[in-house]
């Protein structure tokens, strides 16, 4: 299943790794052992944020992607499930649609 894991980051620690030069490996540890599909870091709300699309087989493993973000960064994550325009087409929204009118 597709999930979008979206990673909003503190200032702090981000910013003391920077300076040492620490976030390009720290980031690269994280991001090769999770394997997201994309990643696209961006700014939102005057902080630093990721949003990485992710192909998650079971719930169980939603921990192993928020806990390096919240045991290095302190950061908050939120986990949204997506769909393709394929799951979209084949969810049965006009059967749906009928029964609940």
């Amino acid at each position: 299943m597709k999930m979008l894991l979206d990673v909003n980051f503190p200032h702090e620690p981000f910013n003391t790794l920077v300076k040492e030069g620490k976030i390009e490996d720290v980031m690269s540890r994280i991001l090769e052992e999770i394997k997201p599909e994309n990643s696209y870091f961006i700014e939102q709300h005057g902080k630093r944020n990721a949003v990485l699309i992710l192909d998650i087989d079971h719930a169980s493993k939603i921990p192993s992607y928020a806990e390096p973000f919240f045991l290095i960064f302190n950061a908050d994550c939120r986990f949204r499930i997506a769909m393709t325009a394929e799951d979209l087409s084949s969810s049965g929204l006009n059967q749906l649609g009928k029964k609940w009118l």
